[in-house]
Order: C-alpha cells, then sequence, then structure tokens
C-alpha cells in the first residue's frame, strides 16, 4: 500500500532547483526515506530525469557503512557525476556522517547538483545548519501520518479509523497492519531499541532506566502542565532516586532533539508574554505514547488534545498554550484571583486563533469549564472549540465556532470557516 503525502511531495517541488540544501527532518520511521526515495524520485523520473542522474546513499544501511567516512562519501559523488547535466542527490540519516556540514558545504560549490538530505536530530539538523550554511539551509519537517493521510488509506469508516488512531496512532509502518496485537508490538519495540537507544548512545546517557522512567511521566502527563523540579520530587518521593532539575532538562531535551515530543509554551493572553514554568509537553504520535504506557492509560480528551496539536504543528502553525488571568468572587463572597487555561493559542503571520478541545460538552457545568477562559479574551480574534464527533461547524451566540474532529481534521482550511 502507497500511502500518498501530498503536503510534504508539494514541498519538495517547489523547493526543486532553489540552489539550497533540502533538509527534511523528523521523527525516525516517520516516513523521510520514503518521502525522497520513492515518492520524490518518482517525480522526477516522471519529469524527465533520468535514473543516472539520481544518486541516493541510505547512510544509516549497512552497505554504505564505508560512506559514512566524509571524504570517501564525497568522492563517491564526485565520482558518480559523469556530466555536466542535474544531478539530485538523496542522502539519507545524514547525522551518522562525522562532519557532514562540511561535505554539504563542498557540494554547494558544485552547480549541477540538487542536494536532499533527511535526518532524525534537531540538534544537528537545526543549530549547526544554520550556522554552517549560512542561510542555504532550507528545512522541510516531516510529521508521522496526520489523521487525513491515514483515512485516505484506511479501510473502512471513519468511526473505525479514528478509534484505531487514537490508539496506535500514525506511523506509516502501523498503518500498515492489519492484527491489532502487531502493531502494538511493533510500537513497543521501537520505543525501546530505536527512539530511546538513539537518544541514549547519542548523547551518551548513563542513566538509562532513569530516562525510560521520565518518558512514562511524560506520557502520564500528556496534556497537563509540568516542570523539572515538579518531575524531580516525584522521583524523590515515590522511587527514593536523585534526579536533579539540570538532568531532567536536559534529558528532556534530547528527547526534543530527536522529534520524540513537543513542548509548548504558556503564554499570557491579556499580558502578552510568555510565561517560562509548566510547559507542557506532546508526543509526536500518540501510537508511541500509548505504546509507552502499555495502552493502559487511553484518556480520551488529552489524546484528542494532543492530535490536535500535532495537526495543527503539520498545518504550519505555531502552537502555544494560553493562560487567561481572572478575578471572580468565592463561595464567601471575596474576590479572588484565578488564572483559566486556553488549550491552544495558534498563529500565522498576523493571524490568530484560541482553540479549546472538549470530548464532551453535554452538561452546563462542561460548557462552563470550556468556554469561559474563551469569555475572557478581550481581543476579536476567532474563538475554536473542537468536540468529539463529526458535526459540522456552527457558531453558538457569543459567537464561537464549535466543530466536530472529523471537519477539523479532514478540511485542511477548516480553521477559517
Amino acid at each position: 500500500m502507497e500511502i500518498r503525502r501530498d503536503v510534504y511531495l508539494e514541498q519538495l517541488k517547489i523547493r526543486k532547483g532553489n540552489g539550497m540544501i533540502k533538509i527534511v527532518t523528523g521523527i525516525r520511521r516517520c516516513g523521510k526515506s520514503f518521502l525522497l526515495f520513492v515518492l520524490y524520485k518518482k517525480y522526477l523520473l516522471e519529469n524527465g530525469v533520468d535514473n543516472e542522474h539520481i544518486i541516493e546513499i541510505a547512510l544509516d544501511g549497512i552497505e554504505n557503512e564505508e560512506l559514512r567516512d566524509p571524504k570517501m562519501c564525497y568522492q563517491y559523488i564526485k565520482d558518480t557525476m559523469k556530466d555536466d547535466r542535474k544531478y539530485y542527490l538523496l542522502l539519507d540519516e545524514v547525522q551518522f556522517m562525522p562532519r557532514f556540514e562540511e561535505v554539504l558545504n563542498s557540494l554547494l560549490r558544485i552547480s549541477n547538483i540538487d542536494v536532499y538530505v533527511t535526518g532524525s536530530n534537531s540538534k544537528f539538523l537545526s543549530s549547526d545548519i544554520v550556522t554552517e550554511f549560512r542561510g542555504r539551509g532550507d528545512e522541510i519537517r516531516i510529521y508521522p501520518l496526520s489523521f487525513a493521510e491515514f483515512y485516505d488509506a484506511y479501510d473502512g469508516d471513519y468511526d473505525d479509523a479514528w478509534n484505531e488512531y487514537m490508539i496506535y496512532g500514525g506511523l506509516p509502518q502501523v498503518a500498515q497492519f492489519s492484527i491489532e496485537r502487531q502493531k502494538a508490538e511493533y510500537l513497543k519495540n521501537i520505543f525501546t531499541n530505536v527512539y530511546i537507544k538513539d537518544v541514549v548512545e547519542r548523547n551518551k546517557i548513563q542513566s538509562v532506566d532513569e530516562i525510560g522512567t521520565l518518558v512514562d511521566i511524560l506520557a502520564s502527563a500528556i496534556g497537563a502542565p509540568t516542570n523539572p523540579t515538579k518531575i524531580s520530587k516525584t522521583f524523590k518521593s515515590e522511587r527514593g532516586v536523585h534526579y536533579s532539575n539540570k538532568t531532567i532538562s536536559n534529558h528532556i531535551d534530547y528527547l526534543t532533539e530527536a522529534f520524540l515530543i513537543s513542548k509548548a509554551d504558556r503564554y499570557d493572553i491579556k499580558g502578552r508574554k510568555y510565561v517560562g514554568a509548566n510547559l507542557k509537553y506532546y508526543f509526536s504520535d500518540v501510537g508511541l505514547r500509548n505504546a509507552r504506557l502499555n495502552f493502559r492509560q487511553q484518556e480520551p480528551t488529552h489524546i484528542m488534545e494532543n492530535i490536535v496539536y500535532n495537526e495543527l504543528l503539520v498545518r504550519g502553525y505555531n502552537v502555544d498554550v494560553g493562560i487567561v488571568d481572572v478575578f471572580a468572587k468565592n463561595s464567601e463572597g471575596k474576590r479572588v484571583h484565578k488564572q483559566l487555561e486556553v488549550d491552544f493559542v495558534v498563529n500565522q503571520s498576523s493571524q490568530r486563533y484560541y482553540i479549546q478541545v472538549a470530548y464532551d460538552m453535554t452538561t452546563e457545568k462542561k460548557q462552563a469549564q470550556e468556554l469561559n477562559s474563551l469569555r475572557n479574551i478581550p481581543d476579536s480574534f476567532k474563538k475554536i472549540v473542537i468536540v468529539n464527533g463529526t458535526k459540522k461547524p456552527w457558531r453558538n451566540d457569543e459567537g464561537f465556532v464549535i466543530m466536530g474532529m472529523k471537519y477539523f481534521l479532514l478540511n485542511a482550511d477548516s480553521l477559517e470557516f
């Protein structure tokens, strides 16, 4: 089964021949190699590029182990280029090569080569590239399958697809499996033997058990504000282990650099400033998160929130968690300060949206809980509530847009309603 990745393929097409190094980043096993070596190569062949002018090197393969040597790799590429016509270099998992920046910088000086690389670690493929390439690196971030991509390839109705996606997520290989046990075992296996192993080896971590437990805590706490201090106290009180704030913070950074999790900053909407404490963390794939917890914590509200967060990133938005300070009277009639939360503050250029994610809004109490924070935002940007189900969007009496998850996920311009 060939799963289409049209969003990312289009991004490669418009960058073709732009004189920059196209850098495809994302978590391992999310489809970067398939995008380059299958979908993009097919596009090149269909548009007049012959196979001899496409150079493919997968550096994570044992057959190319010798090409991890930067000088040998550069010489191999040069020797493969037999004429002055345009060549297309597809270089996979470039972080396996020491000093890869020097190789790519050297390739930039060759006029008839168009370079595309993939990598699974943002520390190598963001900060270093910005520094080394002086603005000539063009990054394309790829994510696991969005629900729309998953549903397009799914053999079944929406409800079945949604239930499966909520449990097993959108890694392309998982979508190919038909047996639930196979999906679960694959996710648990790659979490330990690919993702955790990569992070431990790349960062020379000694305390493997500690970072494993840290991942479990973050997986349990998706959608909940937390910080290294709080996590450190949990380790000390529940496990009798001293795990310093600084080490925890570093380990969280390593997980982020490997694209396994993402940080959402907290933004004070009224004060128009970022609040440093109590960030939220989301997993790049909910199936991986669920597998890490052995599929035991299946809270639909938090999983929905994680899926919405990832979808907003796929669409290219900057996403923060919002807070709104309000004053209200308590049961004794005293004026007290409260801090209400807006699930997501979503920005793109001059556009902004405030989004609440609600699994259930059937009672007045739930409606008040979800809508009060939106009511206290002192500006006129669009306010949206995404609810579980298939409801088409509509506006309530206060002008808030209410829409079902199905509409939000399957319509790329759903926020424009």
